[in-house]
């Protein structure tokens, strides 16, 4: 799957179930309760005991559906590895390592890395990448990055709750990772799905697409 495909969609579903699990079997009974309740994009975190195994079994139970699983909380180009070739279509980092970029590139695997600072995201710009990982998130710091990397398109991940969510979306954030908001026993991932598709049929300027 082309860098192309992943970011568009990201930018079409813009929800992200991130799983951190304290055993597989867990993980898979999150995921399809997340799957059941519309979510189309999967982030198995590395935090997760027997990740790899984890992304190999659910990227075979779900080839050649719309269902994307990919690799969260990825700290090294090592780890990046083992989730590409266990399936991962695409890696999510929590801050900005270059040898991970580089192996990503190399395989042509997507790859979005947290950045926070305008530094940051120079850098990772400089190696064709455009969708980045707000993180730790924060909707000022959302809003001023905006002005000068106006192309750029962000996943806020961290701190985003039901209570907050329409101010993030009103704030034009392109995607939203969600971890124990949308895992947790009470979830209420309906929401979470149903009020995010209400904002993807609306342009910035009000009028349906």
């Amino acid at each position: 799957m082309t860098r192309f495909e992943v970011y568009k969609k990201l930018d079409k579903h813009k929800l992200v179930g991130v799983i951190r699990a304290k055993s597989a079997s867990a993980a898979f009974e999150i995921v399809d309760n997340l799957v059941r309740s519309g979510v189309k994009i999967i982030e198995i975190t590395f935090t997760t005991p027997g990740a790899d195994k984890i992304i190999n079994y659910l990227s075979e139970k779900y080839f050649g559906s719309d269902i994307l699983i990919g690799a969260g909380t990825v700290i090294d180009a090592e780890t990046a590895r083992i989730a590409i070739l266990n399936g991962a279509k695409f890696i999510v980092t929590p801050g900005v390592c270059l040898d991970t970029i580089k192996l990503c590139n190399r395989y042509s695997i997507t790859i979005i890395p947290g950045i926070q600072t305008p530094t940051e995201l120079l850098s990772v710009l400089e190696y064709g990448i455009s969708f980045v990982k707000l993180f730790p998130s924060n909707i000022q710091t959302l809003k001023a990055l905006r002005g000068p990397f106006e192309n750029v398109k962000f996943m806020a991940t961290g701190g985003i709750t039901k209570y907050n969510l329409t101010e993030w979306l009103d704030a034009g954030v392109d995607a939203i990772g969600s971890g124990s908001e949308l895992t947790k026993e009470d979830a209420d991932v309906k929401f979470w799905t149903s009020t995010i598709a209400r904002y993807s049929t609306i342009t910035k300027d009000g009028e349906a697409k």
